[in-house]
């Protein structure tokens, strides 16, 4: 199965409350798609501000994977300014080489 990575940018302005707000949301889309989205996480500045996000999903195609993207509860909520979806090659993982 393809595995992709998921790039967020978010919107700056209000990004914090629109976070708090439906963080319990996205959590629970998080847990609810776990067999898709194998890791989830915020991307950070050194100085700590927030700037978006970043997923590993494993899924057949693209757009099973900006399904998943429009259904995570930040989406709608305008959260995200702009997505970046790329195809990932796994090939070296825990300090070994990946069978290819």
């Amino acid at each position: 199965m393809p595995r992709f990575v998921v790039l967020f940018e978010d919107n700056l302005e209000g990004a914090d409350e629109i976070r708090r707000r439906h963080m319990e949301a996205h959590l629970t889309f998080l847990e609810r798609h776990a067999a898709s989205i194998q890791a989830a996480g915020p991307l950070r500045e050194e100085s700590g501000a927030a700037k978006g996000g970043l997923w590993l999903v494993d899924a057949a195609t693209i757009e099973d994977v900006e399904r998943l993207v429009r259904e995570d509860p930040f989406w709608p909520a305008e959260l995200r300014r702009s997505v970046q979806i790329l195809v990932w090659n796994r090939v070296f993982v825990d300090g070994s080489r990946c069978a290819q």
